[in-house]
C-alpha cells in the first residue's frame, strides 16, 4: 500500500439498533446497506448509552469518566463530572498527527462545557484542521444554536440560507473537506469524522421525505417488532433462539393506541431524518470515489446510543430549553413562535415544532432489545457497526459476532495506521488506551477479549466473556448469559451467585480506577448546587 488509509468515521445520534435496511429495519438507507454488502456487519458492538460519553469515548478510546464525560457536558461534580473533555486524554485526530493525517470534523461535538468562547476542548484545540458544526448537543435542524467554523460563530450561515437544514449541512461540509483535500494534500491520508445530530429529536424533515414513509408504518409496533427480528435472524445477526422481549409494559398494544394518526407521522418523520442522513453518506462516498480512494478508505458506521424513549411533555420549560440549555430556538428564522412538547394536535416535521416519537416507537427501533438510552440493557448500548474497506477486508457482506465497544475504535485505527499511541501530548501525560483493536475481527471472528465496562447515571455493567452482569439503578445486579440469550431475559443472578459476586468486584475495582462515583453522590452534588433536572433524566 503507498498510503496509509483514510478514515471515515460516522456517528449518527439516538437510532436503535434495527432501524436501517441492513439491520432488520424499513428505513431506506440503500448507502449503508452498499457499505455493509462490500463490508463487515457487527452483531454485537456496544456504546455509552448516552450522547456526550459515547463521543468522549469514541474520541480517546477511554472510558468517558476518564475524560472528564461522566455524565454530559454540564459540571456534575469533580474530576470525571467536570463536563469537558480533559488534557489527560488524546484524542484520534491528535494521535494520527503522528501520522501525517489531515484531519477534518463536521457535525456535534458535545464534549465540551464552554458553549460560545473556544476552549483547550474544542475541535480546532483538540487535533482538527478544519470543524464545521455544532457545539451544544441538540437543537433545530433548520437553526442549530452554536453553529461554529473552526473557532468562530457560523449561525449566521443557517439563517441566511432559507434551505439551510443540518443533516445535509453536515454531509456537504465532509464532501467539501474531501474535495479539497485532494485538491491541497492529495499525497496525505485523511481522518474525517463526520458526527450527525439525526435522528435525535427534535423530530425535522423534509415533507418530500416524509412522504416516501406514508404507509410504511402502519402495521403498527408490535407487527413491526416481530418482523424486524425475522429480517434479523434471517440475515444472520441474531439467533433464532433469543426470543422477542415484551413490549414496553407502560405502552399500549397498537391495536389499543390512540392519536394514531399522530403517532404515525412521529415514526414517518424519524424515519425521514436517518433517509437524509444516508442521502448525504451517499455523497460523501462519491466524492471519495471520484477521487479514486474508496478502496483505501476505512468506513465505520455507528450510533451513539440506542433508541431515545423521551418524551418532550407539554409546558416543558422554554426558558430552560432556550436560554439554560441551549438546545432549541424560541421562533423560527421567519418569526413564528416555536410550539415546545408533543402535541397530538400538531404534525411533527415543520421548523415552528419541538417533538419526540416517544417510547413505543423506540422499543421498535431497539428490537429485539428492552430499555432504551441511559442504560446499559442492550437497548440502551447495542449499535450497529457497519466497516468498509476494500483493501483491508475481503470476507464482504459478512457478519461479525466478536464483542466490540466504543473504546475500541481508536485502537483499531491506530492499529491499521500503525500510529503509536502516546504516553505524554502536549506536555501532559496520557491516561494509557483502554480499547482492544479489533483488526483481527477483519479477517474473521474472535472471542478473546478483555472485559468490557459501562457505568452511566448509576446503570453499570461488566461484560466477561459470554456473561454480563448489569444492574438498572438503584435495582440489584442481573446475570445473564449472552450466548443463551442476548435479549436479558433469563437472570441467572440467583442460580450463579459466586460469578455475581465475582464480577461485581471487577466491576468495583474498574469503577474505582476510572473515577466513576455512586450516583447517590451525585445526585447529592448536583442538588448541593442547585441543578435542576432536565425532563430527560432518567433514575
Amino acid at each position: 500500500m503507498s498510503k496509509k488509509p483514510n478514515i471515515v468515521l460516522i456517528l449518527n445520534d439516538d437510532m436503535g439498533f434495527s432501524d436501517i435496511g441492513c439491520y432488520g429495519g424499513e428505513i431506506e438507507t440503500p448507502n449503508l446497506d452498499r457499505l455493509a454488502a462490500g463490508g463487515l456487519r457487527f452483531s454485537q458492538f456496544y456504546n455509552t448509552a448516552r450522547c456526550s460519553p459515547s463521543r468522549a469515548s469514541l474520541m480517546t478510546g477511554l472510558h468517558p469518566h476518564q475524560t472528564g464525560i461522566g455524565i454530559l457536558t454540564y459540571d456534575s461534580g469533580p474530576e470525571g463530572y467536570a463536563g469537558n473533555l480533559n488534557q489527560r486524554c488524546v484524542t484520534i485526530p491528535e494521535a494520527l498527527k503522528a501520522s501525517h493525517y489531515k484531519t477534518y470534523m463536521s457535525g456535534k461535538w458535545h464534549v465540551s462545557s464552554n458553549l460560545r468562547e473556544p476552549t483547550d476542548s474544542w475541535p480546532k484545540q483538540r487535533g482538527f484542521d478544519e470543524f464545521f458544526g455544532t457545539i451544544i448537543g441538540a437543537g433545530s435542524f433548520y437553526d442549530p444554536n452554536t453553529l461554529t467554523r473552526d473557532n468562530k460563530n457560523a449561525e449566521h450561515e443557517a439563517r441566511d440560507d432559507k434551505n439551510f437544514f443540518y443533516t445535509d449541512a453536515i454531509s456537504d461540509q465532509a464532501v467539501t473537506y474531501i474535495k479539497q483535500h485532494y485538491t491541497s494534500s492529495p499525497t496525505q491520508p485523511f481522518f474525517t469524522y463526520v458526527a450527525y445530530t439525526a435522528p435525535h429529536w427534535p423530530l425535522h424533515a423534509h415533507e418530500e421525505d416524509i412522504k416516501k414513509y406514508k404507509g410504511r408504518f402502519d402495521s403498527g409496533w408490535d407487527t413491526l417488532r416481530k418482523e424486524r427480528l425475522e429480517r434479523l435472524v434471517k440475515s444472520g445477526i441474531l439467533k433464532d433462539s433469543w426470543p422477542l422481549t415484551d413490549r414496553d409494559p407502560s405502552q399500549p398494544s397498537w391495536e389499543d393506541a390512540e392519536q394514531k394518526a399522530w403517532l404515525l407521522r412521529c415514526m414517518e418523520v424519524y424515519a425521514a431524518q436517518i433517509d437524509r442522513m444516508d442521502q448525504g453518506i451517499g455523497r460523501i462516498l462519491q466524492a471519495i470515489e471520484e477521487a479514486g480512494e474508496l478502496d483505501n478508505t476505512l468506513v465505520i458506521f455507528m450510533s451513539d446510543n440506542g433508541a431515545c424513549a423521551e418524551d418532550i411533555p407539554e409546558g416543558v420549560s422554554i426558558d430552560e430549553l432556550v436560554d439554560k440549555l441551549m438546545i432549541a430556538r424560541a421562533k423560527t428564522r421567519d418569526g413564528k413562535p416555536v410550539h415546545f412538547g408533543n402535541d397530538t394536535s400538531l404534525m411533527p416535521g415543520p421548523e415552528d415544532t419541538y417533538q419526540s416519537y416517544g417510547p413505543a416507537w423506540a422499543n421498535l427501533s431497539n428490537t429485539p432489545f428492552r430499555l432504551y438510552k441511559h442504560w446499559i440493557h442492550e437497548g440502551g448500548v447495542a449499535t450497529p457497526l457497519i466497516m468498509h474497506w476494500p483493501t483491508g477486508i475481503s470476507d464482504r457482506g459478512a457478519v461479525r459476532h466478536s464483542p466490540g465497544y466504543l473504546p475500541d475504535i481508536m485502537a483499531t485505527i491506530l492499529d491499521i495506521t500503525q500510529t503509536p499511541y502516546p504516553e505524554h501530548y502536549a506536555g501532559h501525560q496520557i491516561t494509557a488506551l483502554e480499547g482492544h483493536s479489533l483488526g483481527s475481527a477483519l479477517k474473521g471472528d474472535t472471542t478473546e477479549r478483555p472485559p468490557m465496562f459501562w457505568e452511566h447515571e448509576g446503570n453499570a455493567a461488566i461484560r466477561v466473556g459470554k456473561w454480563k452482569l448489569v444492574k438498572r439503578y438503584p435495582c440489584d445486579w442481573e446475570l445473564y448469559d449472552m450466548e443463551a440469550d442476548r435479549t436479558e431475559l433469563n437472570d441467572l443472578s440467583a442460580t450463579h451467585p459466586e460469578r455475581v459476586t465475582e464480577m461485581a468486584l471487577q466491576y468495583e475495582a474498574w469503577a474505582k480506577r476510572c473515577g466513576v462515583l455512586p450516583r447517590d453522590k451525585i445526585v447529592e452534588l448536583m442538588r448541593s448546587q442547585g441543578v435542576t433536572r432536565a425532563f430527560w433524566e432518567k433514575d
